[in-house]
């Protein structure tokens, strides 16, 4: 059966395939971003039947296809559909068309990345906060890079940068780390150090490259810098060209938290030491100068 899912997937899809699991997609984006509850199992289902010739696998494959497009637009996407990036050009197309006319999903997407958000939900599991970092998927052609830098897409609005760009979130997922840090440690006996955690963004200002100092258990300072979404783990974060050079310079001791899935159930994982070495960095901007 995984042979079998794995070929279909790769067969190539016709035009009208792509529109109708495109069309679906974004109709469970919808509802996922005005938090309306809805059915995976029961869209495959649908969908098996409008394409007889596709498996439930393949078609969660290309759920998973059009998440990793949906990202490199700067959309975000559902999170149970882990992005795949070997993907056909002519999704991109679709994605890229049926984008044009999904005012629902942009007015949803902009109202959430704008929202002010105070602080985390209430009755947080610290024991379960914390997970593995996720594993993107690769592609047995080309990278997720390499495929996204192909074309630049013509969609204008990148909600995901919006996003970072919303000091609410970030303040509220900083204070949510604090909190953790102060449960990990007084929970491992180092109370002392617990009463330690500084939030240095908030009592010396942002520029230092990071958020928050802890403690490892040894006493030993632990920096970290923290980067919030309301979406799913392997949303894109944005990084300073400070933050990057401090994370290099104090390898160490250098930890970045990714949280994500915010105002639902938080959760984080951690990246530790230079970001060089942890992540794909992607420059999006330059400085311009005359000569």
């Amino acid at each position: 059966m995984i042979r079998r899912d794995f070929e279909t997937a790769r067969s190539d899809w016709s035009r009208r395939e792509v529109e109708l699991i495109v069309e679906d997609y974004l109709s469970m984006l919808s509802d996922e971003l005005a938090g309306r509850s809805f059915s995976k199992r029961a869209h495959n289902q649908a969908l098996q039947s409008l394409l007889p010739s596709r498996s439930r696998g393949s078609i969660e494959f290309k759920h998973q296809n059009i998440s990793a497009v949906l990202i490199g637009f700067g959309y975000p996407y559902i999170e149970g559909y882990k992005p795949r990036s070997n993907y056909q050009e002519l999704l991109r197309h679709v994605v890229e068309d049926r984008l044009e006319g999904a005012n629902a999903v942009r007015v949803l997407a902009e109202q959430l990345v704008s929202a002010p958000v105070e602080v985390a939900p209430s009755g947080i599991e610290w024991a379960n906060v914390e997970e593995d970092v996720p594993v993107r998927e690769k592609s047995v052609d080309l990278t997720y890079g390499q495929l996204r830098s192909a074309r630049a897409p013509s969609v204008s609005v990148n909600y995901l940068e919006r996003e970072a760009r919303n000091a609410s979130l970030g303040r509220a997922g900083e204070e949510f780390v604090v909190s953790f840090e102060h449960q990990r440690l007084w929970e491992s006996g180092h109370r002392r150090l617990a009463e330690k955690v500084d939030h240095v963004a908030k009592t010396r200002g942002d520029g230092l490259g990071y958020d928050i100092i802890s403690f490892e258990h040894n006493g030993r300072e632990r920096l970290i810098e923290v980067k919030t979404t309301r979406f799913g783990s392997m949303t894109p974060f944005y990084a300073t060209k400070n933050e990057v050079e401090v994370s290099g310079r104090e390898e160490q001791r250098f930890h970045l938290y990714r949280v994500f899935s915010f105002t639902k159930r938080p959760r984080l994982f951690v990246l530790k030491g230079s970001l060089r070495d942890s992540v794909i960095l992607d420059p999006i901007a330059f400085r311009a100068s005359l000569p």
